[in-house]
């Protein structure tokens, strides 16, 4: 049986609900200094405020050493009435002051999918970057220990693409060179590689496509999310879009900020996606394709 691995355990994909498949309860990186989100108070208003709106569960994509507060999360999981999704994982080394032994990645990917990150909260996906318009040396490495966790727990693999960047060679490297099946797949921030042909190509390999961008709804290749997911949808690939906020920062933050939050992915993406894409495409992306998505027959 498939089982979406949350915060307070291991849940039927049927319970899952509306879904932000991408975001940040708590974030601290080098490259954001004073732009941590590491305010409980903070995260539970904001979760509060997505839970009013409508939403039901929240995975959040901070790995291994950026501050993902762990421990706060069942708590905040049970007050907001959220389901909550941690990741373990490895982001790209310009956001770390300090890394792990790399030989020892999938050994603690595995670990924090099993036993757990912290008094046995365990994290149900692993989160990996890839470099701008390439893999490095980092890349390469934490790919591999991801596709080594996946291969013994089940657990699936986010990628964070650097300005959209880099997707081709990341499926080519864990699908075709190392075994991990497209369907545990999900590439992130797609909507901001302006390429929409590549785009339909990475769609056509059978990985999930999180589109991921309403925290920064200035730019260009945020505004124009919809046109790409009118694409995709025409194409034949609703069935494997996801949404998400991707709130990285205080500052974008709904409740004790000026920005969009949470709550912005129903209050105002979902809407205006409805009018264009109609209500069943819009339920796809936000509800079935993440109960999915995020769904897998445990290993361990």
């Amino acid at each position: 049986m498939k089982l979406i691995r949350t915060v307070l355990g291991d849940l039927d994909p049927a319970e899952f609900g509306l879904c932000n498949a991408h975001d940040h309860l708590f974030f601290r990186s080098a490259l954001l200094p004073g732009q941590e989100l590491d305010d409980r108070a903070a995260a539970a208003a904001e979760l509060a405020a997505f839970r009013a709106a409508g939403g039901r569960a929240v995975v959040q994509w901070t790995p291994h050493g950026l501050g993902r507060h762990a421990g706060e999360l069942p708590g905040l999981a049970r007050e907001s009435g959220v389901h909550l999704v941690a990741a373990t994982g490895l982001h790209r080394a310009a956001h770390y002051e300090r890394l792990p032994a790399m030989e020892t990645l999938a050994e603690l990917f595995t670990a924090e999918l099993t036993e757990g990150i912290t008094d046995g909260v365990r994290a149900g996906l692993i989160k990996v970057a890839g470099a701008f318009h390439r893999l490095d040396a980092h890349a390469t490495a934490t790919l591999h220990a991801a596709a080594a966790a996946h291969h013994a727990t089940g657990a699936p693999i986010a990628v964070h693409h650097e300005h959209g960047s880099a997707a081709a060679e990341v499926l080519t490297l864990l699908c075709t060179e190392l075994g991990v099946p497209a369907s545990s797949v999900i590439l992130g921030h797609l909507n901001r590689a302006p390429d929409a042909g590549l785009v339909r190509e990475l769609a056509a390999a059978g990985a999930y496509l999180a589109v991921d961008g309403p925290s920064r709804a200035n730019h260009a290749t945020d505004w124009r999310l919809p046109e790409l997911l009118a694409e995709l949808v025409g194409a034949g690939h609703a069935h494997q879009l996801l949404l998400g906020g991707d709130t990285t920062t205080a500052a974008a933050r709904s409740v004790s900020a000026d920005g969009p939050g949470m709550p912005h992915l129903l209050t105002g993406l979902r809407p205006r996606l409805t009018r264009l894409l109609g209500e069943q495409a819009v339920e796809l992306m936000l509800r079935q394709n993440p109960a999915r998505a995020f769904a897998v027959a445990w290993r361990a």
